[in-house]
């Protein structure tokens, strides 16, 4: 580019082209858009650079008990056991290696999760318009604009229909400003003030346009302030704060254990260097630092499952919320219905045969007011509505291309969601002819006259709402068109005179099917305690008759925007959860709905695809964004986007969410509990008159073969049986509830009291293995806890031992290695072990079980309602 970027404005869109060397009709040529990638770079602002995997490694390494760990190794090699020295370190090395993989691969899911995230362009190439990821604009380009997308670089505006644009996030002006396409004369003008230029970043509120990209990346008036953006810092879920507020306390009472150990110790006569290091291996074990990032690495993995569910989730903390959704709002057409329009009845007044004066004209009015386009292959594409309507005329004969030919658009007023119609003007030989659609109840109260079999008369307005209601009865969408000649183009844009004095010309009904799986989705919701509500711009007798098929209405009330209007915040609050339809609704009266529902308790996921539907998206507990037929500004307010604009998908997720829940719970339920026995063992055995019953390298073998693979395959658990028949969590209930506080202290001590009497009976009887049996029994005793608690509730006899692979396999492979440090006579003098006797391994068997059936009788006692009611 030869001219300074704050210039674009004073050239003419002529001149732009010129300068950036691009046909304005046409686009860049391919070899051309490649030229200036080269050239240009990406069209993307600067992250921060994300961590190296060097420094993810290293980082394994700064928790300080694990360095105090490494150098009270490293002194005790020094005056003791090389031997040992060698073997803690390694132990430490493979557990960072572990953390690693894992920090790696939630990385991995995020970036991925990212990249789907990434918004898209509209472009015309080589005479082509496409979609293209907005990263690959090039200076050049020709972008399509409407409403609804986010400006996707800087633009220099060549074409404009009431194109109104919201800056705020650029000029902090709240008002949209309105777009043209003149130059302006005067070079230093305020970015606000540049009136035919858009800006990467900002919103289309109203209208279209086309522009060419002047700016990409840094270069752009966005890209120049980025460095005062701070878009990398995540901030952690509320699970996460919880569990780093929680992992804090249960650290601090660690430590106290550990000193105490270590003090008692050494008051026994035990070496000083043997109860440090004892001491520290046993706050390293004990101490939950990776809690935290446990839970992002189950999010990530989860929502990157959820994907091929055609969820994607765009932050992190939505996945816990989804588990305790009460209300799932949902927009009709697309979501709940097959977004397939298609014209299935016509009305006009008097019809007899198609020789009626208003057919013509009707026709006219589907395919010149429409938005829609015919492709090279005979197919209607654009937005639903308008491809259905445009597809009608075409099939009857009424060719769009022709039509143009003859009365070409000259100007347009945009279908806007307050007014709820559109209207293009047309020139008609030396005359303009204005066609204008709508609902009914908006177009009609402009009409004067109707078209009939004997030309035009009085409306009869009360007669044709009649006729209309019956149409939305039989659950079709009905639309109506009307049009007015004019001498002259009007130069007013103001809607409220150019939609006036209207000639109404008939009714179109379009139907759009319910979705086939959306009936069990919604039964599913019912069963699931989650209530399904529909939202619709449609006629009410539409809205119940769609309800009514998909099982969301029995006899309850269809509530009117008109009615929702009429009542004030705390009169609609007493009504709210008694209502499950709501019809012809504006986008804005969405924020209502979601605020009257939080208000009560609930916890709400709401849909929604344009512009006005963002802030009741942002608002919502779960904002859920069309990732078809949606807006970017809806996709960027949304938590999640519905790739396939599926209400059963919502579902799907939910489940998704219950399941990914119920997973972290299992894996801090078996953690802790694992961390509590292996403290109790240690901490009760001097009290006792036992002594110290495992070395260091017991400790740090344990958690590294326990934590690690075990651990993380409950991650990979699949969803409990009747997780759709339970209620929704409700939103701030303690991750310990339900009994699982108390499992954790009792299961805890039963782990430490079996190792515990394991050591005293082995020395009462004289064995000289009791170290080796106690590191056995706490090692196994962990993996019957985790077979155990694979369900809350049901047996692992139900579950079926192989119905998790991942931990079925981890725990044989644990047991293989236990076996190794017993058995293979060159890892003895490592870990410090003797091979046990065939009747010492069956004892130590025994014993590792009891934690099982003990966890197994627990169960069955929850099952019959006796433990942990409240449940």
């Amino acid at each position: 580019m030869h001219t300074e970027p704050r210039h674009w404005h004073t050239l003419s869109p002529a001149e732009a082209a010129e300068t950036l060397h691009t046909d304005a009709a046409q686009g860049l040529s391919d070899s051309e858009v490649a030229h200036r990638t080269a050239h240009y770079g990406p069209n993307a602002l600067r992250e921060k650079q994300a961590r190296s995997h060097w420094r993810m490694l290293l980082d394994q390494f700064s928790d300080f008990m694990i360095i105090v760990l490494i150098v009270a190794a490293i002194v005790s090699g020094f005056v003791g056991d090389v031997e040992d020295t060698v073997a803690i370190i390694v132990i430490v090395i493979l557990n960072a290696v572990i953390g690693f993989v894992q920090e790696y691969r939630a990385e991995q899911a995020m970036a991925a999760l990212k990249r789907m995230s990434e918004a898209s362009a509209s472009v015309m190439r080589a005479g082509h318009i496409e979609s293209i990821a907005a990263s690959e604009l090039v200076p050049g380009d020709v972008v399509l604009l409407e409403a609804g997308n986010i400006v996707p670089a800087d633009l220099r505006i060549i074409e404009a229909a009431r194109l109104r644009i919201d800056e705020s996030a650029l000029t902090g002006e709240s008002v949209a400003v309105e777009k043209q396409v003149l130059s302006q004369e005067a070079a230093e003008l305020p970015l606000g003030d540049r009136t035919c230029l858009a800006y990467k970043g900002t919103i289309v509120t109203d209208g279209r346009a086309r522009g060419l990209v002047t700016a990409t990346g840094m270069q752009t008036e966005l890209g120049k302030i980025a460095a005062l953006l701070d878009q990398d810092n995540e901030t952690r879920t509320p699970l996460q704060q919880r569990l780093a507020s929680f992992g804090k306390y249960l650290a601090l009472a660690a430590l106290a254990i550990c000193g105490i150990v270590f003090v008692v110790g050494v008051l026994r006569g035990e070496p000083l260097l043997l109860m440090f290091m004892t001491a520290v291996s046993l706050a390293v074990a004990a101490i939950p630092e990776a809690l935290p990032a446990v839970v992002t690495i189950s999010l990530a993995l989860g929502a990157r499952k959820m994907v091929q569910q055609h969820a994607l989730i765009r932050r992190l903390p939505a996945v816990e919320t989804l588990g305790s959704v009460t209300h799932i709002c949902s927009d009709k057409t697309g979501t709940l219905t097959q977004n397939r329009m298609h014209v299935s009845a016509m009305f006009v007044v008097d019809a007899t045969d198609e020789s009626h004066a208003a057919w013509p004209s009707l026709y006219s009015a589907l395919s010149l007011c429409n938005d829609a386009h015919m492709d090279a292959h005979g197919k209607a594409r654009g937005e639903p509505t308008e491809a259905a309507l445009l597809l009608a005329a075409h099939e009857a004969g009424w060719e769009r291309a022709a039509l143009e030919q003859t009365a070409p658009r000259v100007k347009e007023l945009p279908f806007d969601s307050e007014r709820k119609r559109m209207t293009t003007f047309h020139r008609d030989a030396d005359n303009f002819i204005a066609y204008s659609k709508g609902s009914p109840e908006s177009l009609l109260p402009c009409c004067t006259q109707m078209l009939s079999a004997n030309g035009e008369q009085d409306i009869d307005r009360d007669a044709l709402l009649q006729q209309a209601e019956r149409m939305a009865s039989e659950g079709l969408r009905v639309l109506a068109f009307a049009c007015r000649r004019w001498p002259t183009l009007p130069e007013s844009d103001a809607h409220e005179t150019l939609e006036q004095e209207l000639l109404f010309l008939g009714f179109a009904g379009l139907i759009d099917p319910p979705r086939s799986e959306v009936k069990t989705a919604v039964h599913a919701c019912r069963q699931a305690g989650i209530t399904p509500v529909m939202i619709t711009g449609d006629h009410p007798a539409t809205a119940r008759a769609i309800a009514k098929e998909l099982g969301i209405l029995d006899d309850g009330r269809v509530m009117t925007g008109v009615e929702l209007a009429a009542l004030s915040q705390e009169e609609f609050e007493t009504q709210v959860k008694q209502v499950s339809v709501y019809a012809r609704v504006d986008p804005a009266q969405k924020i209502r709905i979601v605020q009257a529902l939080q208000d009560k308790g609930e916890v709400v996921a709401m849909t929604g695809d344009g512009v006005n539907d963002a802030p009741a998206l942002k608002a919502a507990d779960i904002g859920v964004a069309m990732g078809k037929g949606g807006t970017d500004v809806a996709r960027e307010a949304a938590h999640m986007v519905l790739l396939d604009d599926n209400f059963a998908s919502i579902v799907h997720a939910v489940k998704q969410g219950r399941r990914i829940f119920d997973n972290i719970r299992k894996f801090i339920k078996y953690t802790m509990t694992s961390n509590a026995g292996e403290i109790w063992t240690i901490f009760l055995a001097p009290f006792l008159g036992l002594p110290i019953p495992l070395l260091p390298i017991h400790i740090l073998w344990i958690n590294l073969v326990t934590d690690g693979l075990p651990g993380l395959a409950l991650t990979a658990e699949p969803a409990e049986r009747g997780i759709m028949r339970r209620p929704p969590r409700p939103l701030r209930e303690s991750i310990f509830a339900h009994g699982m506080w108390q499992h954790m202290i009792w299961v805890g001590l039963l782990m430490g009291g079996t190792c515990l009497l394991t050591q005293a009976w082995a020395i009462q009887s004289g064995s000289a293995h009791w170290q080796t049996m106690v590191f056995t029994v706490l090692t196994l005793s962990q993996m019957g806890h985790v077979l155990a608690i694979r369900s809350e509730t049901d047996s692992l006899f139900r579950v079926g031992l192989f119905s998790n692979r991942m931990l079925a396999f981890a725990v044989l492979l644990t047991f293989a290695l236990q076996m190794a440090t017993i058995y293979v006579p060159a890892l003895n003098p490592i870990f410090k072990t003797e091979a046990l006797s065939m009747g010492e391994l069956a004892i130590c068997l025994a014993m590792s079980s009891v934690v099982f059936f003990a966890v197994e009788v627990e169960k069955l006692l929850v099952r019959r309602g006796v433990l942990y009611r409240a449940a």
